[in-house]
């Protein structure tokens, strides 16, 4: 919910509490598999896109940031595979692998094996 500032920016206004419950009911009705791959493919996306997998590669690829998305993406798989079943974490591990392989083949000069991105929790990625 939008209203238009005398300022001319637009203020958020507070959402009701039938809002607030409404999402934490819903939120509540979600399986932790679920939040927990989406969480991941979330990451894995932004990873892509921060590698140059993406649309517009020369101005998306921050690899800085692409090396926290992956580290952060290969904690959670690690974590969360013996939870969220082989099935879904063995995509989630393709995923992240390719986004691994994909860092290393756009730095200028290649973390050593075992020293990339994610490599902490994954192990060597070549």
């Amino acid at each position: 919910m939008t209203s238009p500032a005398s300022d001319g920016h637009e203020h958020v206004s507070p959402a009701s509490p039938d809002v607030a419950a409404e999402a934490t009911r819903d939120i509540a009705d979600v399986a932790a598999v679920e939040v927990i791959t989406t969480a991941a493919v979330h990451l894995l996306s932004a990873a892509a896109v921060k590698v140059g997998l993406a649309d517009d590669p020369e101005t998306q690829k921050d690899l800085d940031e692409a090396r926290k998305l992956i580290n952060a993406l290969a904690g959670l798989i690690t974590a969360a595979a013996p939870e969220i079943s082989d099935m879904h974490a063995r995509s989630l591990r393709d995923g992240l692998r390719s986004v691994q392989l994909a860092f290393r083949e756009a730095s200028v000069i290649p973390d050593p094996i075992g020293q990339g991105p994610g490599e902490k929790w994954t192990g060597p990625v070549s």
